[in-house]
């Protein structure tokens, strides 16, 4: 059966070329190209201009990040492949740099001892372990010694013996830390509610970070802040 010549040739995406910049549509493609074949560079750049336009309307959400005009360019020239000659508001991007990949963060990949504590207890006490022995330093332990025995009852609501926090921290610190012989603690109000990590404590203020700020600021100062 022979082809009827009025039939029309329908494209599927996967046998054309893949877009750049698939937010503004492949006719925003189709214009970039046909301006790049304008000859004259002062009309080349006026259709550019309308092409930028065209893009902002396209693409509204542009207008929320900081120097917007600067990457609605940018996007243009990441549309032309970066072969554009025109004369543009704003430097042409490299795309070394556009395309270049993120600083890899790195992450605390050491297990956490104990993680009904959490990581950031420690730090704290790698911090007492430094304080020389003192009034100071058994103040420290004792608010330490509360605060972590308040992290345990919020994963075992049962009661929790001193002696169990005390050998705890011991552990943790692998042994530079000793607890004063007669340390006692407070006692546990009846009404208490351990719901929440940090509760009524003035370490936790600020997320864990601020916990750890003002445990910097009670060894400077010898008190919470």
């Amino acid at each position: 059966m022979e082809a009827n010549e009025n039939t029309i040739k329908l494209y599927y995406n996967t046998e054309v070329e893949k877009l750049a910049m698939p937010e503004y549509g492949r006719n925003i493609l189709k214009m970039v190209e046909q301006m790049k074949a304008i000859e004259d560079r002062t009309k080349r750049s006026e259709q550019a201009r309308a092409i930028v336009k065209v893009m902002e309307t396209l693409n509204p959400q542009v207008h929320q990040q900081e120097n917007f005009e600067q990457k609605l360019w940018d996007h243009l020239y990441m549309i032309a492949g970066y072969d554009l000659d025109i004369d543009a508001p704003y430097p042409a991007p490299q795309p070394e740099v556009i395309n270049s990949r993120p600083e890899t963060i790195p992450l605390n990949t050491k297990p956490i001892k104990a993680r009904h504590y959490g990581r950031n207890i420690e730090s704290i006490i790698d911090l007492i372990a430094t304080e020389p022995e003192g009034e100071v330093k058994t103040a420290m332990i004792r608010s330490l010694a509360i605060y972590m025995r308040q992290q345990y009852l919020i994963w075992n609501k049962d009661t929790v013996a001193d002696q169990t926090i005390f050998a705890d921290i011991e552990r943790l610190s692998g042994g530079r830390v000793k607890v004063p012989e007669g340390l006692e603690l407070t006692k546990i109000d009846a009404g208490a509610n351990f719901a929440r990590p940090g509760m009524n404590l003035g370490f936790n203020r600020g997320g864990n970070n601020g916990g750890k700020k003002n445990w910097v600021n009670y060894k400077k100062n010898g008190k919470k802040k």
